[in-house]
């Protein structure tokens, strides 16, 4: 009998961080967003269990087979006002990707920022993150005219926004 697990969420643990950290890394370099303007370039890639332990952040995995293959979280937004949070870091390895995985992450956290009082959910992404964006679009996201907040990802040009009801 076949005992694959199925893909879970969980909330990143301590002993997470380089794996996660491997993640970001490997995806941002696949959709060739590296260097000044890039969340790759953004000190909390290296221990992102701890940057987001602060009240009204969280940060989660997906697990299969006890191998963590995605991520995503989110934070307040950087510059923004106390009742908007960033989506951050939601990054899939190809073989999680098309899976419903993306759905589920994001409908998590979007829940979870609601619990924590947020009434708009603001993201970063790029032309080429095609499904990315796909999904928030499915989600409810609407694009905007121009960045929010002060996240330091100048070289992402795609923004959009989602307010909670």
């Amino acid at each position: 009998m076949n005992s694959i697990q199925k893909p879970t969420l969980r909330p990143i643990q301590k002993n997470d961080i380089e794996i996660v950290s491997e993640i970001i890394r490997t995806v941002m370099k696949e959709f060739k967003a590296v260097g000044c303007g890039y969340s790759i370039s953004d000190s909390e890639v290296d221990d992102m269990f701890t940057a987001y332990l602060p009240e009204g952040s969280a940060f989660y995995v997906v697990e299969k087979d006890n191998q963590i293959l995605g991520c995503g979280g989110y934070a307040p937004l950087t510059g923004g006002d106390k009742e908007t949070c960033e989506l951050r870091k939601m990054y899939f390895q190809p073989e999680l990707r098309g899976t419903g995985m993306g759905a589920q992450m994001l409908k998590l956290c979007l829940d979870e920022a609601r619990r924590d009082g947020y009434l708009h959910c603001y993201l970063e992404t790029m032309e080429g993150m095609d499904k990315a964006r796909s999904l928030y679009e499915k989600h409810g996201f609407e694009y905007l005219d121009e960045r929010m907040g002060d996240t330091g990802h100048s070289s992402c040009g795609t923004w959009m926004s989602k307010g909670f009801v």
